[in-house]
């Protein structure tokens, strides 16, 4: 008898067959993947053969295609693509398959394949683009002009496309300098130069003088001889030359500007104080708005408009605010940053029903601005009525979701590059019940960062326990607790940082649920007396929420107890976070929007709303974004508390 029992506990531990299976199948996909990297065809060929019904066979399928694309075989592609159309693995394969097809000049067959891409990526069309041109359908050449005026990069396939428009004489010389001045704006050289090529020769810039015009500014500068105004390559380079010196010092070159500004052209002039007011601007300087007034009637780039509101909001001159988002493109006045300030321009020259018309159309909005807007118009901020949760049947649609399978499929391999991109492309087309429902599924499998992003996109019916999730409640909350940082803030910041995901990693080396760079985790842990710390336990949860927490707690105590400091600071550092403040106080509004880096303007911005949303959900009653804000005091000389902080 006993050992009929110990029979039954050995067979309750065992995995199930079906378990089996399916890790065999997943082993045997890998095997694909990897093979496929490696070139192998007969390894693909004898993994793929024992994958069966497994969700990624598709996407092995596609590795044995795409390795058997040079042979030509079209029937076998085309017979992939229809029994998997609109599939993510299909598209990735179609364009992949018109690419191939655009390196050889088959433009028949790209005719036939490129207009059933759903999502086609720019050098794909523009292979599409040189389908049509080789059937001289001259139609492409409008939309050629307008790929002149704003691809600022352009994909190797973009570039016979744009030698048609020149080689039809539709754009001028001005039209070059144009396309080449907002190149050098955005710190692309190169891209410049590629562009001045398509200049007469006598007209065009000689490469060496280009070259160092762009590479050392400066030296540049110094240079000058006695006739390099004589033409307009000489001209504009040295208009070029003082744009990308203004940004290292936008006074030193201020004062260069002034002393050779007699002889430029006024529009060479007027976009050469445009760029040094930029960077001025970028650098919070006292007399940017002067330099944007020197700039005239130059036009601005969305980048260099933006960054004149915000250059006006720190001086508190409502009227350029107002003029400059007037004068925007239709496009960039509606996002909900200009419209919220044209609001408050509007608000600050007494036109209050004005004011308030603009508030209405982005108040209720799930985010930083909409939060501003309804508090504007005298609104609590709470979360919606949470929608009904989703029936067994939709969360049985959801599960049996082809798409949505692969990407759990992806997900239980460790693949979350590929895992993202297909739940993502399931996504498309799903009403809010359907998006629900995904996001439940996302929530089931702990995939937090899909069931937030999921639930994000909902219109009309919302659930916010699902887009601001909290899970790690068992370690988060007590830490918040011991180091008396508000829980909301905690993780209105983790959702910022990590989405939850544990293992997530950035660029630059960050690490975990609360993105720890290795010397900061180092300089915490040290500071707060965790002993034998190694940089390998800031994956483990409990550690790197401490770690946070008490980051978080410090950063907070060396900047004046101010949340948009201290969430500033978490992500550029401290000594950022004091140089940002104005020699005044600043409405923490201002102070958010006019950060110079723009993944931290963003980032402090999100993590304040985020907060607000936690605060509601966690204590049942709202919370104030601006009362979150506050105000920004000057700067100060002051030593702070941890001199030292990283």
């Amino acid at each position: 008898m006993k050992y009929r029992v110990l029979c039954l506990g050995l067979l309750l531990t065992l995995p199930s067959f079906s378990t089996l299976a399916q890790d065999s199948r997943d082993t045997a996909f890998l095997l694909a993947r990897d093979a496929f990297r490696a070139g192998d065809r007969n390894k693909l060929e004898r993994a793929t053969s024992q994958l069966g019904n497994h969700e990624l066979a598709p996407y092995a399928e596609n590795y044995r295609l795409r390795m058997w694309m040079d042979q030509g075989d079209s029937a076998s592609l085309r017979a992939f693509l229809e029994r998997n159309d609109k599939t993510y693995v299909a598209e990735k394969l179609r364009a992949d398959w018109v690419r191939w097809l655009g390196k050889r000049a088959a433009w028949n067959e790209i005719d036939t394949e490129y207009p059933r891409l759903l999502a086609p990526e720019p050098d794909v069309s523009c292979y599409a683009q040189q389908a049509r041109l080789a059937r001289d359908d001259r139609s492409v050449l409008d939309e050629a002009e307008k790929l002149w005026a704003t691809q600022l990069e352009t994909p190797e396939p973009c570039r016979p496309v744009l030698d048609a428009v020149v080689n039809a004489q539709r754009l001028s010389v001005d039209d070059v300098w144009t396309r080449a001045r907002k190149q050098i704006e955005i710190n692309r050289p190169a891209q410049a130069r590629s562009t001045l090529a398509y200049l007469p020769d006598a007209q065009a810039p000689d490469g060496r003088s280009f070259e160092q015009a762009t590479s050392s500014p400066a030296s540049y500068l110094a240079k000058l001889g006695s006739n390099w105004a004589a033409t307009r390559a000489g001209r504009e380079l040295t208009a070029f030359a003082l744009a990308r010196q203004a940004a290292s010092d936008p006074r030193a070159t201020a004062e260069i500007l002034e002393r050779i500004k007699g002889q430029l052209k006024d529009s060479e002039r007027q976009w050469a104080w445009s760029q040094i007011a930029l960077q001025g601007a970028k650098k919070h300087l006292s007399e940017t708005l002067s330099w944007y007034a020197a700039a005239g009637k130059t036009p601005l780039s969305d980048d260099a408009a933006q960054w004149k509101v915000r250059a006006a909001l720190r001086n508190q001159e409502w009227g350029v605010v107002h003029r400059t988002i007037e004068a925007m493109p239709p496009a960039l006045a509606s996002q909900p940053e200009w419209i919220y300030w044209l609001g408050r321009a509007h608000k600050a020259g007494g036109r209050t029903t004005d004011a308030d018309a603009l508030f209405e159309k982005i108040a209720g909005q799930a985010n930083f601005y909409g939060n501003l807007a309804d508090e504007e118009l005298g609104r609590a901020i709470m979360p919606p009525p949470k929608a009904s949760a989703p029936s067994n049947e939709e969360q049985r649609a959801a599960r049996d979701n082809p798409a949505l399978r692969r990407a759990l499929a992806f997900f239980r391999l460790d693949m979350r590059t590929e895992a993202v991109r297909e739940w993502n492309w399931a996504l498309r087309g799903m009403n809010d019940r359907e998006l629900l429902a995904a996001a439940q599924l996302a929530k089931s499998n702990q995939i937090w960062d899909r069931a937030i992003n999921t639930a994000d996109r909902t219109k009309n019916e919302h659930d916010y326990t699902l887009r601001f999730l909290a899970p790690y409640g068992e370690q988060v909350r007590p830490a918040a607790r011991h180091q008396s940082v508000d829980d909301a803030w905690v993780y209105g910041l983790m959702r910022q940082e990590s989405r939850f995901i544990t293992s997530a990693k950035s660029t630059v080396g960050a690490s975990g649920l609360m993105q720890l760079m290795p010397a900061t985790a180092k300089w915490v842990a040290k500071k707060i007396g965790l002993k034998n710390y190694d940089h390998s336990q800031v994956h483990d949860t409990q550690t790197n929420v401490l770690l946070g927490t008490s980051y978080m707690r410090l950063v907070l105590e060396n900047l004046d107890n101010h949340p948009v400091l201290a969430s500033a600071a978490y992500n550029a550092g401290p000594g950022r976070a004091r140089k940002w403040r104005a020699d005044w106080a600043l409405e923490g509004a201002i102070y958010a929007e006019t950060i110079p880096f723009s993944e931290t303007r963003d980032y402090v911005k999100k993590v304040l709303s985020n907060a607000v949303y936690y605060s509601a959900l966690f204590n049942g009653k709202p919370d104030s974004l601006k009362a979150r804000l506050g105000v920004v005091a000057a700067r100060t000389s002051d030593t702070p508390k941890d001199a030292d902080l990283p």
